[in-house]
């Protein structure tokens, strides 16, 4: 198996029309600063920032901007809780290339449990033996990804990591590499500097001047947690100082 060399989506366009209001919500986010294009590597893009720097927002409108159902599952799925994600996907137009895509899906762990609720309802099949309900947390995405993710496809996750152990994100890691030499395409947002260590990857940071495009050494999360692993008792002695 080959990884793809031209990705299914090939950049984002954000069109600055009627509508688009810089000083209101969700438009005057950090991560929308100056944002008049993002392109996609072919394997993996991430999309990285602290909280409230709106990675979770954009890559919801990407989502729903490609055809995704706004609370997760696949462009098959239709249904919701409560409407409430934003209206930047209407500005935002896809570039896609020639390349078929046979799957697809839209994780965001926020709302799996609403997923996974809709699924079983449904009588969905492809999902293992066992309820994911039935299943822990971590163990429900799991069975997501090893038997609904069947590859030639694009994959949009945001923070697949939220019901991982470290040792279950280092087992992702190796199911992210199976799925991208089955010709998928993923675009995850995360917190995780273990997810963000693979190879085959663009990462983009979000920070108060907007998007840009980062070695993993240069992100925020590596440098903290490797900061604080190394330096684990200086970094508590000045956490925990009283006042």
């Amino acid at each position: 198996m080959t990884a793809l060399e031209r990705p299914y989506w090939t950049e984002a366009v954000f069109e600055r029309r009627d509508g688009w209001d810089a000083d209101a919500y969700p438009f005057n986010l950090p991560v929308l600063k100056g944002l008049e294009r993002l392109a996609f590597h072919p394997n993996v893009t991430f999309l990285v920032g602290e909280n409230g720097s709106g990675k979770s927002t954009l890559i919801e409108a990407l989502a729903v901007a490609w055809g995704f159902n706004a609370e997760g599952g696949g462009r098959e799925h239709r249904f919701g809780t409560r409407p409430s994600h934003s209206p930047l996907h209407h500005f935002v137009r896809p570039i896609r290339s020639s390349g078929r895509l046979q799957d697809g899906f839209f994780l965001r762990a926020e709302s799996f449990f609403t997923v996974a609720s809709y699924l079983e309802g449904a009588g969905a099949s492809r999902y293992g033996d066992k309820s994911l309900h039935e299943q822990s947390h971590g163990e429900s995405f799991f069975a997501l990804f090893d038997n609904r993710f069947i590859g030639d496809g694009l994959y949009i996750l945001d923070e697949p990591e939220a019901a991982l152990s470290p040792t279950r994100q280092l087992a992702f890691l190796a199911r992210m590499h199976e799925l991208v030499l089955a010709r998928s395409q993923l675009i995850i947002a995360t917190h995780s500097p273990i997810l963000l260590a693979y190879p085959h990857a663009w990462i983009y940071q979000a920070s108060d001047t907007g998007l840009q495009r980062v070695a993993y050494e240069d992100t925020d999360h590596y440098r903290v947690t490797r900061s604080f692993l190394t330096r684990r008792e200086r970094m508590l002695e000045v956490l925990l100082k009283p006042d």
